[in-house]
């Protein structure tokens, strides 16, 4: 016995689909502004990192191109890397930022800020929308899909006959709240996943990797550059350009 295809009525769709549509994006975009505000203007976490990679990379360059130097510039820069007293790599010392970020009590009030502004917002507002717009079927997705998605799509209408296509509204509404997150983060340039890191360092548990220490990494940079002797490549390149100047016109000169 084959189930008659549901017609759903035009007004629906401006009733029910779109409102349902346009309260998501506006609680989403009100969630991302009050998280913004209670996050406030913090400076970022990494101008070290930054700094340290940018010197790492220095150094090499100046040990792996360092003959094109002239005796004394190449002097002077390792000086500064290298100095025994007051040399970059000798001076600095980095702390060493925590292996665990749940160690960390700014990290893990802000994570538990990310956690009540997202949950907080679909408690109420999806209480209120499975309330005001229960049993209604708002739309249905262009592919067919199997029983077990009726559960998630259907929520508030308990027909068996019912294609598992149809979408009910409570549950169009979480559809807008988890489908618009990619769009928050590439149109309004935010991250509508705050309390991301805490999950997975809640399921990563003890086998978070640790960062990698960046006075060990000026250590051996340290080492590497002392080992290096300057031998400029460019001595007497006047001459063996001249001298490969009178060879070629040598040999385009005719008999």
């Amino acid at each position: 016995m084959t189930v008659p295809d549901l017609r759903l009525d035009p007004s629906i769709r401006f009733w029910i689909l779109l409102p349902v549509a346009w309260i998501a994006v506006a609680v989403g975009i009100l969630r991302l502004r009050v998280a913004k505000l209670l996050r406030g203007e913090r400076e970022p976490a990494w101008p070290e990192q930054r700094q340290d990679t940018q010197i790492l990379t220095r150094s090499r360059l100046l040990r792996e191109n360092g003959r094109f130097l002239t005796h004394q510039g190449f002097l002077m820069r390792k000086h500064y890397f290298n100095n025994s007293e007051n040399g970059f790599f000798r001076k600095t010392k980095r702390k060493l930022q925590s292996r665990n970020p749940l160690t960390d009590p700014t990290m893990v009030t802000e994570m538990m800020k990310g956690n009540l502004i997202d949950v907080l917002p679909m408690i109420l507002i999806g209480g209120w929308i499975n309330w005001a717009f229960s049993g209604f079927v708002a739309t249905k997705v262009p592919f067919p899909l199997t029983l077990r998605f009726k559960p998630m799509l259907q929520r508030g209408i308990n027909l068996p006959s019912m294609d598992p296509s149809w979408v009910s509204s409570a549950s169009w509404y979480f559809l807008n709240v988890f489908g618009l997150r990619k769009i928050y983060k590439h149109v309004l340039r935010e991250d509508p996943e705050p309390s991301q890191l805490l999950l997975e360092v809640q399921f990563m548990g003890p086998d978070i990797p640790a960062p990698p220490d960046p006075n060990k990494a000026f250590k051996a940079e340290w080492e590497a550059l002392e080992l290096v002797s300057h031998h400029w490549a460019l001595q007497d390149v006047e001459e063996q350009l001249i001298s490969q100047d009178l060879k070629l016109t040598g040999m385009s000169r005719p008999d």
